[in-house]
Parts: structure tokens; sequence; C-alpha cells
């Protein structure tokens, strides 16, 4: 798929030209493809690349990719596993937190990034590859906000079908019954935990794009997510240990509803990695959707 978006919903300076979402693929290696969208802004302050999370593509971040770009160029691209990316074999590619980190520094350099003016905006499954990225590289970024994931092996602060993709014994089990009920998650995962009034819109667009994404040749997005986590606790216990290497500047933002990793968590990651933290009142594990506007403001706050 390749083309052009333009979005609504966002704030957007009527001074300045509407900008569109230009989506196409950047070939990683000859084993690898990524789906990513791009909004150009030749007058561009910064750049800003944005990270999805499970069950998510790139179409997550449409209007907000969308409304930045007045002042920035803006990156996304879905993660191997997940909307057209490509999807190698597990044997050949293990969807392990730091495999997805190696992406990530393969797709910036591919894409001609300047590191130094980039601000990595990353959730749920993509904050973690960010961080071991930062570890081994502080100029990654300038900046990273992350928020709404687990950095530390703590499944007491985790939802239970989370807690039982991390312990062998339940981890497929767990993986066949998501397999069996994409409908199911794509219809109600953005919500849970939120009242009826918090309940935000999901455009069509972005649902079908998860539908149709969800199955490419012989894994869905489940199969990655549970590869994902089948690695998860090491890297886990391997980004805590060498937490005091973290040098990159980061921010904590985390939805004050989130039902699937609890707030406890932000607090005690925050502290011992002595990081500013944000609570965003009443919002819950997607921020970027359902307060997109406080998104935009959380990223352009970064480059002040």
């Amino acid at each position: 798929m390749t083309g052009s978006l333009i979005a609504s919903g966002c704030a957007h300076d009527p001074g300045k030209p509407e900008r569109k979402a230009d989506i196409g693929f950047v070939e990683i290696d000859r084993d690898m493809s990524l789906r990513s969208m791009v909004v150009h802004n030749t007058a561009a302050k910064g750049t800003v690349l944005l990270l999805h999370g499970f069950p998510e593509t790139v179409h997550a971040w449409q209007e907000i990719a969308i409304a930045l770009g007045d002042d920035y160029e803006v990156h996304a691209f879905d993660w191997p596993g997940y909307g057209l990316s490509s999807r190698p074999a597990a044997d050949r590619f293990a969807y392990a937190p730091r495999d997805y980190a190696h992406v990530l520094e393969q797709y910036i350099d591919k894409a001609g990034i300047d590191r130094s003016s980039l601000t990595i905006y990353a959730t749920d499954i993509g904050a973690l590859p960010a961080l071991l990225l930062a570890l081994e590289q502080p100029d990654i970024a300038r900046t990273i906000i992350v928020g709404d994931f687990a950095p530390f092996d703590r499944p007491q602060y985790m939802y239970e079908s989370l807690q039982n993709l991390k312990s062998a014994p339940t981890a497929e089990p767990t993986r066949a019954y998501m397999n069996e009920h994409r409908d199911e998650i794509l219809a109600n995962t953005f919500y849970r935990g939120l009242p009826e009034e918090a309940r935000y819109a999901i455009s069509p667009e972005f649902r079908d794009d998860m539908a149709r994404g969800w199955s490419q040749g012989e894994m869905t997005s489940v199969d990655a997510f549970y590869h994902y986590y089948s690695h998860f606790t090491r890297d886990q216990q391997y980004f805590e240990s060498n937490l005091a290497r973290l040098k990159t500047p980061v921010k904590v933002v985390w939805g004050e509803k989130d039902l699937y990793i609890k707030q406890d968590m932000a607090v005690e990651f925050s502290q011992k990695a002595n990081l500013p933290f944000a609570v965003l009142p009443g919002i819950g594990h997607y921020p970027h959707l359902q307060d997109r506007n406080r998104t935009i403001e959380e990223i352009r706050a970064s480059f002040r």
C-alpha cells in the first residue's frame, strides 16, 4: 500500500499549508521491509518518530502526524509482525524487544533521520526497544518520551493475559485464545478500564487496517506479540540491570486509568531512573488515541 493520507480532528494551524502523510515502504535488509508513514516538511524544526503498540499499525498516528507536520518532519512505521511490515519466520527473527531495537536503529539510519533533532514517542511494545537502543547509543535521539509499558519484570503490575504470556505454561493457550478472538480484541482493547463516557472514536480506516494486517502469511500480530513476550522478561531484566547507563533524556507519561500496566510501574521506573513523570488524568492505556491533542503538546514541549 502506498499513497497519501489527509486527516482531521487535531489542532492544525490554519496559517500553514495542509499536510499529508505519505505511505510507503523502507527496506531494512533483504529479508525485511517496513511500511512507513512520513509527513514531510522542508522547513522542519526537528523530527518526530512515533512507535506504536499492540494491536496497532501506523494508522494509529495519522491525525497526530499530520498535526505535528505543521512544524516537524514526522515518521512512523509498522513493527515487524504488524500492519503490512514483513513477518519473517521466528527462527530468523526473534521479535524480541532487543531485536526491535535493532530494527529501530536501522529505520533511523535508512530514513536518514538527524538524531540530534529527533524526539521519539514510544508506547506499549515500542517503548522498551527505544530504551534498549538508548543504552547502547545515547545519541540515538534528542529526547525520548515513553509511556504505558513494562520496563521492569513486575508481573504484578500487569493485566492477567499479559502475565500469562510471560509464563511458559500459560503462554501458548493465551496465544491461541487471542488468535481466536481477533474481533473482540479490536472492538474492546482500546476501551477496557474506562467508563462509558470516556470512550473515544477509532476511525474506520484504522480499525480496518488493523483487521487487514492482523494475519499475513503464517503469522498473526498475536503471534508476533507472543514471540515478543517469550523474550520480554530477559530483556526487561537486562534493561533494569543496566539502567545506570541510560543517558538519553527520557520523559515518562502514563494514563491514570491504564488497566493493562498499573501506574505503580511508572512510579517505580521514573523514581529509580530519576526521570520526569506526568500522569494523564482520566486517560487509559492509549493516550495518543484518547487525547491526541495532549500527546501533540507533549511532543511539542520536548523541542522547547
